[in-house]
């Protein structure tokens, strides 16, 4: 499989894609203005706490609280009793999304290259993409050897096949950073910021640059410069891939050079096409993710179960790579077109089980409900890109749905009949309405009903700036 990423860095934005074979399967973007919480460890001072929850509310110096849940961090921690004005440190592990402010935790991580260092738990883990036993053996061997003594080591997936001295290097680098942030931690004042996570550049070569992406792209000379300093450091085999991106005279853009911009923009529409013409359409709700599945204009070559299975084999892949190119977690509800036969469904279930195990975000396949629909989750850390990029419609206020004409010409009735209970007939009526709206009047004949019985003249004005359920009335005498 050929790999590439592109970046694109401004001073205000960043945006990173991730390729394979040619086409988006990842894009992440972060702000200047916003930042990026995740990751970032705070010295908190607890607000409020809500002992029927096991949870707090931490001041880590924004504009919202930081949500404490102490059972995310294992019964120990769970047991510990919080008090208003404690000081705590605290890790973001979720950033404000709508309504919510950041979620934290006190199980603390330090990431490196090959591993990440949990120096608040005694706990040895290793990555599940690493799948060879005797590997996951001889890693978990190593990590015994070098961790310190009461913290806890996660082996990364980009550890396989590494030499204790690889491991050892990452981890001395790791230790001597908690030793320097425990020491801030101690001088500082709550809130403050301990230790701020690297930027979205250095996160892309720490977490995703590994032997088998064949090129990293960048557009920008200070971005380059850094990456590859970094990797003379950490992994000097794969400074060769890393390529400075020269501007053409007939395209400067680097996305719209590789063909991204139109795949970015496909992300704010419900419907995706599958190539067979079938289609799956993605709806996002406060409490979950809803994917449904239909056949299209695709009718098959054999007989309507064949069909109804190909199609969604089809969609199988196309789910797994819209959930990774929008960021999509939390819980998603797949409606599959039904399916008569066991086989179907089982091929179905573990043709996603397996899409699934390319994404690095940890998800979980959870079966078939009673009513055919297939039940999922999928970690979520960070506001889901199309939230990012799009903000809510004015009109519709995210809803997706606008009164038609006909309900606002009969709201525009309802009024009417309420101005003539309340004062005497005749005099003009400004009518400002939607252009649509306008022309509803016009076509149906509607205007001159609502002269005859208001016993008013009525004048329409359209007005093309005007939201499409609004209308205004303006009385004038005679």
């Amino acid at each position: 499989m050929n790999k590439r990423i592109i970046a694109n860095v401004m001073p205000e934005e960043t945006r990173v894609a991730l390729l394979e074979d040619g086409e988006l399967m990842e894009i992440s973007v972060e702000r200047s203005e916003s930042g990026h919480l995740v990751g970032n460890i705070y010295k908190g001072r607890v607000k409020n706490v809500l002992p029927g929850m096991q949870a707090a509310f931490v001041d880590i110096g924004r504009d919202k609280n930081a949500f404490l849940y102490m059972g995310d961090a294992g019964r120990q921690a769970a047991s510990q009793h919080l008090t208003i004005g404690q000081d705590v440190l605290v890790q973001i592990a979720k950033d404000a999304m709508g309504d919510k402010g950041p979620r934290a935790t006190i199980s603390l991580t330090l990431p490196g290259r090959y591993i990440v260092l949990m120096p608040t738990v005694d706990y040895i883990g290793i990555s599940r993409r690493i799948e060879a036993e005797p590997e996951r053996d001889r890693l978990r061997q190593i990590a015994e050897k070098i961790r310190p003594e009461g913290m806890g080591v996660i082996v990364r997936t980009v550890a396989q096949d590494k030499s204790q001295d690889d491991l050892m290097k990452d981890m001395a680098y790791l230790a001597n950073m908690w030793s320097t942030l425990s020491a801030r931690a101690k001088r500082s004042n709550a809130p403050a910021l301990i230790y701020k996570d690297a930027d979205l550049v250095v996160r892309i070569v720490r977490d995703y640059l590994t032997s088998d992406v064949n090129e990293f792209v960048i557009d920008s000379q200070e971005a380059y410069n850094r990456v590859v300093d970094l990797l003379q450091y950490i992994s000097p085999e794969l400074i060769d891939s890393v390529t400075l991106y020269e501007p053409t005279a007939k395209d400067s853009d680097i996305f719209r050079w590789f063909n991204l911009e139109d795949s970015l923009e496909s992300l704010r529409d419900r419907r995706v096409e599958l190539k067979c013409g079938g289609y799956i359409v993605i709806d996002y709700t406060e409490a979950m993710t809803v994917i449904d599945v239909n056949t299209g204009k695709f009718v098959g070559n054999t007989n309507l179960s064949e069909t109804v299975f190909q199609t969604n084999l089809e969609a199988i892949a196309e789910i797994a790579r819209q959930l990774r190119l929008r960021d999509i977690g939390g819980i998603i509800i797949i409606d599959f077109i039904d399916m008569d036969k066991a086989q179907q469904r089982s091929a179905v279930l573990s043709g996603l089980e397996l899409e699934l195990k390319r994404d690095r975000t940890k998800s979980n396949v959870l079966g078939i409900t009673s009513l055919g629909l297939v039940e999922m989750t999928r970690k979520k850390a960070r506001q889901n890109l199309t939230g990012m990029l799009y903000s809510p419609c004015p009109h519709c206020m995210g809803k997706g749905r606008i009164k038609s004409p006909e309900t606002v010409v009969i709201d525009i009735k309802r009024e009417l009949r309420k101005l003539n209970k309340r004062s005497r007939s005749g005099g003009r009526l400004l009518l400002q309405v939607h252009p649509q709206v306008a022309d509803y009047l016009n076509r149906q004949e509607e205007l001159k009903r609502l002269e005859q019985e208001t016993a008013r003249t009525i004048v329409v004005e359209s007005v093309a700036n005007i939201n499409p359920e609004v209308f205004s009335l303006l009385w004038k005498p005679d």
